[in-house]
């Protein structure tokens, strides 16, 4: 959110340009951002969770719902910021079950995880499944695919020479 506003020609208050900043407007950002780290340093994990999250519930649990990963994205860096916003909707008071976190990740891996979702959901009972455990998986899943494409790599750098 943006700490300083200005009015427009109708009237309405709108956030002011960075670029128009003041002397008096650079002082206020910066006596906000004291009070913000002040904050910071005095609050405990889980209120620094529920603090730093303020923007709303809704919005947060919409995050959630709409969660998806592309084919580009790399599994840790998404699994990370799937953990994230699951850590603060509990901060928020929204807390999903281990089946419904693990439903969810299987649900937004990409068309080119299906093998492996396929082998997951057939070889394990979603109901019981540890999320560490499917995170593990996912993440061995990642390297294998790595190791092998390395390895066809060489192979092919091999053959040119």
């Amino acid at each position: 959110s943006n700490l300083i506003t200005t009015t427009n020609d109708s009237g309405a208050t709108i956030p002011k340009p960075r670029t128009s900043y003041n002397d008096d407007d650079r002082k206020k950002v910066q006596m906000n951002a004291n009070a913000k780290h002040f904050l910071i340093c005095a609050i405990n994990s889980y209120d620094f969770n529920r603090v730093s999250s303020c923007i709303s519930a809704k919005e947060m649990k919409l995050a959630y719902e709409m969660f998806i990963m592309n084919d580009n994205e790399d599994i840790k860096t998404i699994l990370t910021r799937f953990i994230n916003i699951t850590k603060a909707l509990q901060a928020l008071d929204k807390i999903y079950t281990n089946s419904e976190m693990v439903r969810k990740i299987l649900s937004f891996l990409p068309r080119s995880w299906m093998p492996k979702v396929t082998a997951i959901e057939e070889a394990k009972d979603l109901n019981t499944l540890p999320l560490e455990d499917l995170l593990r998986s996912l993440m061995t899943h990642k390297l294998s695919i790595k190791n092998k494409d390395d390895d066809e790599e060489k192979e092919k750098k091999r053959r040119r020479k």
